[in-house]
């Protein structure tokens, strides 16, 4: 396990302002940001598909999408565990205060 996973499972946060700068340390790599980015970001256009065409099922991509892409990075760039598989809910509310940073200019240095 590396260092990060291991401060995360050790640290057992007890709230979001806990969990979150345990999160940004799991995601230091630019390009594990750049695929979470990316893997959020296809949400909107891929429910915008499903809701224009009908095609319901569609909305199962999502999952898929978005964590393929996030894992993916963790396993090729930070060489780590997803946060997902510890704090699942705080993972995705991780996710998406980490992509609302990235939009304001604020992870990007």
């Amino acid at each position: 396990m590396d260092a990060a996973s291991k401060a995360l499972a050790e640290a057992s946060p007890r709230s979001f302002e806990e969990f979150f700068p345990l999160y940004l340390a799991m995601h230091s790599h630019p390009m594990t940001r750049i695929f979470h980015f990316i893997g959020t970001a296809l949400q909107l256009p891929i429910i915008i598909a499903c809701f224009l065409s009908g095609w319901w099922w569609g909305l199962l991509a999502i999952p898929f999408v978005s964590y393929g892409l996030a894992w993916f990075s963790h396993f090729v760039f930070e060489r780590n565990r997803p946060a997902t598989w510890t704090s699942p809910w705080y993972s995705l509310l991780g996710d998406y205060k980490m992509v609302g940073l990235m939009l304001r200019g604020q992870l990007w240095r």
